[in-house]
């Protein structure tokens, strides 16, 4: 099972504030924690929203609204990507985020990825290879 566990904005990750050291060595001993016991499989911080921008369709058309955007309790600061054996585990990794970030008082939310599996018979063998060769092209290209 893989989940994201998403680390939601607030003020300071969009206000461009860089982490503190304190943090930043917190952080990456639990990011090696996660590669070392083989769970993590990717993670990112993002940019603040000012540097994003939003694509909203009507009738099949885009439409493109610029960043900032003011609502942070809506926004992503960041997201790893895990792969347990199950919710419960996932849960425990979490419960594990350093107290450092955010001064104990962060934001993360935990959803499952849909896995090929959940799509039964309707995920052919055709399309069971498709996605496979896909996934290796996106490899390549990091």
């Amino acid at each position: 099972m893989r989940f994201m566990i998403i680390r939601k904005a607030d003020a300071e990750t969009e206000a461009s504030a860089l982490p503190s050291r304190e943090l930043m060595d917190a952080m990456m001993a639990y990011n090696q924690e996660m590669v070392d016991a083989g769970v993590m499989l990717s993670g990112d911080g993002l940019r603040p929203s000012k540097h994003g921008f939003r694509v909203e369709f009507s009738g099949g058309k885009p439409r493109i609204i610029d960043g900032p955007f003011t609502e942070t309790k809506e926004l992503v600061a960041g997201y790893s990507i895990i792969k347990v054996s199950s919710r419960e585990e996932a849960l425990e990794w979490v419960k594990r985020w350093p107290a450092e970030d955010a001064n104990g008082r962060v934001r993360l939310e935990v959803r499952q990825l849909i896995e090929p599996e959940d799509f039964g018979d309707a995920f052919t063998a055709d399309m069971q290879r498709h996605e496979e060769l896909m996934r290796e092209q996106a490899a390549r290209n990091a």
